[in-house]
């Protein structure tokens, strides 16, 4: 979503500081990805607990990637014109509906229904946030700087997710509940955590200003309206940046891999442990892991792109990892099936840092909203169509092939980065520092 300046009003509440607004920003953060945490991986379980096929899972998870697809920008401008407030706590509400009728539901319908409306939550969800601590901060001291306060919300963010994908592992194994199922326990929890979202939303996050009216309604259609001519003109940049179209392109083949590691791996977990909830029980703290090494592969991302080159960083994160997806797919146990998904969450921390910083260089001021927005858009298609394709697959086959088809596929966008490599040995060393900078 996109962010515009914020206004002080002289009625109205007393402007909210910069160091209040951080804080804001923090606690909503926490609140917002801990039952992300909680719910890692029992996602995918809990519906083929219900019976659900594998073919159907694909479809479900799917259902959500085309809702954000569609939604991403015609909801763009949603926030500017009605108040980054009021859409939060909209969207907000949307997760609480979305996440009761996953957890009740006992039909493929009833999971295609919560999946449709987890994708306009996330449709709704994607920026409002940080757009509001952007502009607040910015309102009460010009001089603030944000970077600080995003960093420390990033962090915020893996913690969450790791603390609660711990706390899951621990409650399925208690099964606290009886009445409930192990996995059922986990997501009840994650469902009473989006009710605290809710009211911390609706308590902390203070605006001076919002549209909620007739004018702010005719404000966010004419910005839906405009959604085709945005994309029209992030197709014309692929058009003429040859280099902007493959690195965009690599998502297709990223996109297809991590659907064996974040979808399959916990179905695959469950064939070798012996059930869907020991394997909710072993998949809390392996994801914790997982993050804290996505972390530190994150980190290791900029040591390493000043030792052989950006680009070259990317090349080497994106084969290894398509190697470990592979290796996934074809060890017999789950200490291999663990060890390789650690070591795919590492590389998948590598090479997210460079590949943005690739897209980076390939765009300017003035298109560079539009040309991050297209690189999303592709991925989340490329995610939802094959789990279309993979999940009937490893149906009909074994989840261990589509894990290997997956990894095979996805080494192939490795090649889509020679074309930025070649701009890159062309490109001035004092240049390209302070394009990466």
């Amino acid at each position: 979503m996109s962010t515009s300046p914020g206004h002080r009003t002289a009625a109205g509440p007393a402007p909210v500081t910069a160091d209040a607004a951080r804080r804001t920003l923090l606690w909503l953060t926490v609140t917002r990805w801990f039952p992300v945490g909680l719910t890692i991986g029992v996602t995918t379980l809990l519906p083929l607990e219900r019976g659900l096929s594998l073919a159907q899972i694909g479809v479900i998870f799917a259902m959500q990637g085309f809702v954000v697809l569609g939604l991403e920008l015609p909801t763009g401008g949603f926030a500017d014109a009605l108040g980054r407030r009021p859409v939060l706590v909209t969207a907000t509400a949307v997760a609480l509906v979305s996440a009761v009728l996953f957890v009740t539901a006992q039909t493929f319908a009833a999971f295609v229904v919560a999946m449709l409306l987890q994708g306009v939550y996330r449709a709704l969800d994607s920026g409002p946030l940080e757009s509001w601590y952007v502009d607040t901060a910015q309102a009460d001291d010009p001089d603030v700087v944000v970077a600080d306060g995003l960093s420390r919300a990033g962090t915020a963010l893996g913690g969450a997710i790791a603390v609660g994908a711990l706390v899951a592992g621990g409650v399925i194994a208690w099964h606290p509940v009886r009445a409930l199922t192990a996995l059922e326990n986990a997501y009840w929890l994650a469902i009473a955590f989006h009710a605290v979202n809710l009211l911390a939303t609706a308590v902390l996050m203070r605006e001076p200003a919002t549209h909620v009216d007739g004018r702010g309604v005719r404000r966010a259609l004419a910005s839906a309206r405009q959604a085709p001519a945005v994309v029209a003109g992030g197709i014309g940049l692929l058009r003429t940046n040859r280099v902007l179209l493959a690195l965009v392109g690599v998502e297709v083949f990223w996109s297809v891999g991590m659907i064996a590691f974040e979808t399959l791996m916990p179905v695959r977990l469950s064939e070798l442990v012996g059930g869907e909830a020991r394997a909710g029980a072993l998949i809390g703290p392996v994801s914790a892991a997982a993050w804290g090494l996505f972390a530190a592969g994150s980190a290791g991302a900029a040591l390493l792109a000043r030792r052989i080159g950006v680009t070259r960083t990317a090349i080497a994160s994106s084969v290894a990892r398509a190697a470990a997806v592979v290796v996934m797919g074809l060890v017999a146990g789950p200490v291999g099936l663990v060890t390789a998904f650690l070591v795919v969450y590492t590389l998948h921390g590598t090479g997210g840092p460079v590949h943005a910083t690739l897209l980076h260089r390939e765009a300017e001021a003035h298109n560079r909203t539009t040309v991050l927005s297209i690189n999303s858009m592709v991925a989340g298609g490329a995610f939802s169509l094959g789990m279309l394709a993979l999940g009937p697959l490893a149906e009909a086959t074994s989840t261990a092939t589509g894990i290997v088809v997956a990894g095979t596929f996805s080494v192939l966008g490795a090649a889509l980065y020679l074309p930025a490599l070649r701009r890159e040995r062309a490109m001035p060393a004092v240049r390209a520092r302070a394009i990466d900078a």
